[in-house]
């Protein structure tokens, strides 16, 4: 009856929550989205949620770290600019540097890290280093495949899709098998995003590379990076 009553709470609250408009600087990551969770920042429904997955794998005996949750503009920024540098210092052209960046890093402004809906997650009872979010480490016979498993089973009953998944001839960012979005709210957001000029509002940033963000390679961003996503989320 309890667990019936969380859920009904859950389910009603996104009915709510779906009519929420979000500003532009909300969506961009520069607002003031109303966040909690301690070592992670979300929105209030999204961490309920996230809690009750969190304790129902610890029944499976998997800890849930979260390694991302939300990111601000100015911190997707610190990300872009540390790589661009990096690869453009290596010898890249900046069209191959940015081309290099988002195999799994956003624009700043345009990540869904921004909503305080998604999260980067793996299972905090296995040590390792180096980086954790590391595909190998969620294939057969990785780290995380044990805890891939059980998400696949599990994570929708909280409201949480994999975001960039490996579906054959999906574009964009490469498959993330740690990212994972609160359904019934990032799909409210990104209908929003979508209404904003993606394109003057990079070039308003001037960030680092942005002088190649012509129309061609916008209209294919939005395509492919920001919508060739799990259809479950669209």
């Amino acid at each position: 009856m309890i667990k019936k009553f969380i859920l009904y709470t859950l389910l009603f609250s996104n009915f709510i929550l779906i009519e929420t408009e979000y500003s532009k600087y909300d969506l961009i990551g520069k607002g003031n989205i109303e966040l909690q969770g301690e070592n992670y920042k979300l929105q209030k429904e999204v961490s309920d949620a996230f809690l009750l997955l969190k304790a129902e794998a610890l029944k499976s005996g998997f800890n849930i770290q979260v390694v991302s949750s939300y990111r601000s503009f100015e911190h997707q920024k610190r990300i872009w600019t540390r790589k661009y540098k990096k690869f453009t210092s290596q010898g890249m052209t900046p069209q191959k540097a940015i081309n290099k960046i988002i195999e799994y890093s956003t624009i700043p402004g345009t990540s869904r890290h921004h909503w305080g809906t998604d999260i980067d997650i793996i299972d905090g009872n296995i040590k390792t280093s180096g980086d954790v979010l590391n595909p190998k480490h969620f294939k057969e016979g990785g780290l995380y495949h044990k805890f891939k498993i059980w998400l696949d089973e599990n994570a929708d009953r909280f409201g949480f899709c994999l975001v960039y998944t490996d579906i054959e001839n999906r574009k964009g960012f490469k498959y993330e098998p740690w990212h994972y979005s609160y359904e019934s709210i990032s799909k409210e957001m990104l209908k929003q995003y979508l209404k904003i000029d993606i394109q003057q509002l990079l070039k308003e940033e001037k960030l680092l590379g942005s002088d190649y963000f012509n129309d061609v390679f916008i209209e294919k961003y939005i395509r492919e990076n920001i919508l060739d996503i799990n259809p479950d989320l669209k």
